[in-house]
């Protein structure tokens, strides 16, 4: 007797219960399942896919960052066993870099081999591009040079697209493209090193919303939009300032 075919209600069940219980890697395993049965995504289902995979690399950028201050730490102590530790820390420092590749790698494939292919002209293809814009991101903040310049570069493609394609389809208060337009501010600040361009980008999405902000828009709209705002405007106070500061030290 052939296996009865889980339906796309019961998947998307089971990936609620996955989030429910932190469970994000068997959140990831049903959302890929009811990509392979079921084709494109809803709005409900590729929101859930985004938490699973922000939650797994989160938690991985975390421990990252600490066991890298860790292996600076060390490194500055000029004992022989220092040097050992060091040795030991960077060793963990890979397995973390090899997890994380892992995950930034496994969702960009995602994208490529299935979800891109059928997302439809709009916020979807938004959604998605700047998914990809992001973890090829979270690649670069931790890759060596080479491998950083590449990913890099993919990061920039993918952000591009997104942010063309959200100009021309997309309201200025759009919780999408101010999400894209936050992320692609923060990968000009962090892995380009560009805080006068941070600022640009980040600056004109903020005035042309705050310009375009009513009350058609629906409540939960209003809310997202607004949520993002303040997060820009935050980094651009920041970015401002560290310019402020590095002219003042010229």
């Amino acid at each position: 007797m052939p296996a009865r075919v889980i339906s796309r209600d019961e998947y998307l069940l089971l990936a609620k219960v996955a989030e429910e219980a932190e469970r994000y890697e068997d959140l990831v395993a049903q959302i890929k399942c009811l990509t392979q049965t079921y084709g494109a995504l809803t709005i409900e289902e590729r929101n859930l896919l985004s938490v699973a995979y922000k939650n797994i690399t989160n938690s991985l950028r975390s421990s990252w960052r600490v066991v890298d201050s860790l292996e600076k730490l060390e490194s500055a102590r000029p004992s022989t066993q220092s040097r050992h530790h060091v040795s030991l820390i960077r060793r963990q420092r890979s397995r973390i870099e090899k997890e994380l590749t892992d995950a930034c790698k496994d969702i960009v494939k995602l994208l490529n081999d299935s979800l891109l292919a059928t997302a439809k002209p709009g916020e979807e293809t938004v959604f998605y591009y700047k998914l990809k814009g992001d973890y090829y991101r979270y690649l670069a903040e931790f890759a060596q040079q080479q491998e950083r310049s590449r990913y890099s570069d993919l990061s920039l493609g993918a952000y591009k697209f997104a942010y063309k394609h959200a100009l021309a389809m997309l309201e200025p208060t759009h919780p999408t493209r101010l999400g894209l337009a936050l992320n692609f501010a923060v990968y000009y600040h962090d892995v380009r090193k560009s805080p006068e361009r941070a600022c640009h980008l980040g600056k004109h999405a903020f005035d042309e919303a705050v310009a375009c902000l009513d009350d058609s828009s629906s409540m939960q709209v209003m809310r997202d939009s607004v949520m993002i705002l303040q997060l820009l405007r935050d980094d651009l106070v920041i970015w401002s300032t560290e310019m402020q500061r590095d002219a003042g030290g010229k």
